[in-house]
């Protein structure tokens, strides 16, 4: 007598969950304003270093300052979660170090495009700085309002024993 036998195997990937890149966070909204808020602070940066007639250079070199500083580190935030290097060093409160970083981003980054705006002198590259850096603080403030949504959000109080 002769038995045939027939297998069958199927093999399910997770994109989420494996591999080296996490692309699913390029399309998430926070990957998506961290990208905004990258964008945005470059375009004040660039158009505040590249302006003449500055009638202020300490008020616009803080405002390049702070622009610069925030975007290189919003931009190594938006790499670690993109390389998922934030699991390789699970000691740091990442949540709570990004919505540091957040508010301090904000503050800084609105006082310096107040000042900015002032100190413009009718330039009309500084004032599109200035604009850009207010732009960028709305984006860093909504980055606050869902870090914070996300990190104190309500939390299930059932439990089941």
């Amino acid at each position: 007598m002769s038995h045939t036998v027939v297998t069958t195997t199927t093999t399910t990937r997770s994109s989420s969950g494996e591999g080296f890149l996490n692309l699913g966070y390029t399309r998430s909204v926070q990957g998506l304003l961290k990208i905004a808020q990258v964008v945005a602070l470059l375009i004040a940066f660039l158009c505040v270093h590249c302006a003449r007639g500055w009638t202020d250079y300490s008020a616009f070199r803080y405002f390049e300052v702070v622009t610069l500083w925030f975007l290189i580190a919003f931009l190594i935030f938006y790499l670690m979660y993109v390389f998922r290097l934030q699991s390789k060093i699970p000691c740091i409160n990442w949540t709570m170090t990004e919505l540091l970083h957040y508010g301090v981003g904000t503050i800084l980054v609105f006082i310096a495009s107040i000042v900015a705006a002032v100190k413009s002198g009718g330039v009309f590259e500084l004032e599109a700085g200035s604009a850009f850096g207010f732009i960028a603080t709305f984006l860093l403030a909504v980055s606050i309002w869902t870090s914070y949504k996300v990190t104190c959000g309500s939390q299930p109080t059932s439990a089941s024993v």
